[in-house]
């Protein structure tokens, strides 16, 4: 393979030859490739993943995480063990790439990976490392663990993808239209395309576009100025330059209202997120336009065929024979982890992505009597799943993830289940039939699992945020709980009203449709699947980038 003028190895299609670099931390695009933490990775790799059936001219670049984001295991009574274990990709191709960027003042190695397109069917991918023998020890470990806590080290992981794959594009002379920033972690590509059309900023807008999926202020992060100096993040502006060229006259550099100033054009991830974002951003002088590009995930990975074949067919025997099969498969999962033995012919109710407080994993166990009551049904009876990775240091996450541990061992028909990549993923999705999702509106940029559960023939149940509001149709293809004045309730009357809500829907809509009205429940099934088909499989999504982002 020759990477001098590289050029994306399959026949562009006509309505994608603009050249576009895609800069992302993580990518989910298979389960051997773990270099992915969650919905950020997960869509970044369905967006590969169309990129490269709709014959785009895009590459993707990202790092090689040498632990990936950690190993989710187990300590002796169950509870979480975060375990970090090195990773060995043999379908990786060595590109012979070598050359030096400067990260805190010094210059530092990177090597560069290469994933051919028919590995995983994706468009083509840079992996950039710090991990040779020509670093010192701490310039190494930068591309040792996604997401690192140490802040100094997270900082040298945005230089190391934006710098590092800016020079990287200029080396193998790919020279794209756009650099596209999914979220803000690769903007110091903006500096260093800064110097390089020496200090013309109309010429980096121009090239630069930016995917917030952030809702919340607090969720855009912000270091404090001089570090990031100190840590070569400016390619060599001075402090002052750094904060006239992105208008922050402050010492804490907000790292998303950057790329909103030195993009030309940037986009939320579902209407909802866009509406909010705009909102959010508007208090701010010289940001650049917000539009809504709703997310979604790749159907040709995700989707179960044979219950698209048979539901198209008209075949319920049949269908309804393959979801039986898949929970029964999926449980096995279930056994070989908890020792339970859960039954195909049960409502399974799924919460699975990664653990953080607004997603409110354990909101259905807040309400104890109710929980207990919902547990031991017999006329209704239910068995639930937990699964997902809280991030590694944060402690409230991962004492909820414990605590529904220990709750777990109260009852036969509750499970919760380590190592949530993406085949438990796909497994769970499977086992479900009902896909819980319940984050505190509107906090849920778009969230996309419930997707990718809708094609394996699982009823998403959800709080009206992110994409949902694009998509359930109530008692039509999904439940939804309706809105109320959240903007006005304190959080624990939220909760709480989520909590009712969540609850009333359960017990007198969707489990009695369930075991008295199956074929009803079975269309409920099939309209979902129908609707996410339609209009949240990513080729919808890739296309829309092209039409309204990059054109």
């Amino acid at each position: 393979m020759n990477f001098t003028q590289f050029s994306v190895p399959y026949p562009v299609a006509e309505p994608y030859q603009k050249k576009v670099a895609y800069f992302s931390m993580e990518f989910a695009t298979h389960q051997p490739l773990k270099i992915y933490s969650g919905g950020l990775g997960f869509l970044a790799g369905s967006h590969m993943r169309s990129a490269y059936e709709l014959r785009q001219n895009m590459i993707g670049i990202g790092i090689l995480w040498k632990y990936g984001y950690y190993d989710q295991g187990r300590n002796q009574d169950q509870t979480l063990d975060v375990a970090w274990n090195e990773k060995q990709y043999s379908f990786l191709e060595e590109t012979g790439i070598r050359f030096q960027i400067t990260i805190h003042e010094h210059p530092v190695w990177v090597k560069v990976m290469y994933l051919p397109p028919e590995i995983f069917k994706t468009a083509p991918v840079f992996l950039l490392s710090t991990d040779v023998p020509e670093n010192d020890y701490v310039s190494q470990t930068i591309s040792h663990k996604l997401y690192d806590a140490n802040v100094a080290t997270k900082l040298a992981q945005f230089i190391l993808l934006g710098v590092g794959g800016a020079k990287l594009i200029d080396m193998i002379n790919f020279n794209p239209d756009l650099y596209h920033l999914n979220e803000a972690h690769g903007l110091p590509a903006a500096f260093y395309l800064y110097k390089k059309f020496e200090n013309k900023i109309e010429e980096v807008k121009k090239r630069l576009v930016f995917t917030t999926h952030t809702p919340e202020e607090a969720g855009n992060e912000k270091h404090d100025i001089f570090l990031c100096k100190k840590m070569s993040y400016f390619c060599g502006l001075s402090v002052d330059e750094a904060k006239q060229l992105t208008g922050m006259p402050d010492n804490q550099f907000n790292h998303s209202l950057a790329a909103l100033r030195l993009a030309h054009l940037a986009n939320g991830v579902s209407k909802l997120h866009g509406e909010v974002a705009r909102k959010m951003w508007s208090k701010y002088e010289n940001t650049c336009e917000i539009i809504s590009i709703t997310n979604a995930q790749n159907w040709m990975y995700w989707a179960d065929k044979q219950l698209y074949r048979f539901s198209e067919a008209g075949d319920d025997y049949a269908f309804d024979d393959r979801k039986r099969y898949l929970k029964k498969r999926a449980f096995e999962i279930v056994a070989d982890q908890s020792g339970k033995i859960f039954n195909p012919d049960v409502f399974t109710i799924v919460w699975a992505r990664r653990f953080a407080g607004y997603k409110r994993a354990n909101l259905l166990t807040t309400d104890e009597e109710r929980f207990k009551k919902l547990m031991s049904n017999t006329e209704f009876p239910v068995q639930i799943i937990w699964a997902g990775k809280p991030y590694p240091v944060d402690h409230p996450a991962i004492s909820e993830f414990n605590e529904l541990v220990f709750l777990s061992k109260e009852y036969a028909n509750v499970a919760v289940l380590t190592g949530y990549e993406l085949t438990l993923s796909k497994r769970l999705k499977q086992a479900a039939d009902c896909w819980l999702n319940n984050p505190r509106v509107p906090r849920e940029a778009s969230g996309t699992s419930g997707m990718t559960a809708a094609m394996n023939g699982a009823v998403n149940f959800s709080t009206d945020d992110g994409w949902i509001p694009e998509f359930i149709n109530h008692g039509h293809n999904g439940f939804v709980v309706p809105k109320a004045d959240y903007e006005n309730m304190e959080t624990h009357e939220q909760d709480e009203y989520d909590l009712n809500s969540l609850y009333e829907i359960l017990e007198n809509e969707i489990l009695p449709t369930y075991y008295h009205d199956y074929s009803t429940w079975r269309q409920i099934i099939k309209n979902g699947m129908q609707d996410v088909r339609l209009r949240f499989d990513s080729n919808r999504m890739a296309h829309e980038y092209y039409a309204l982002l990059y054109q």
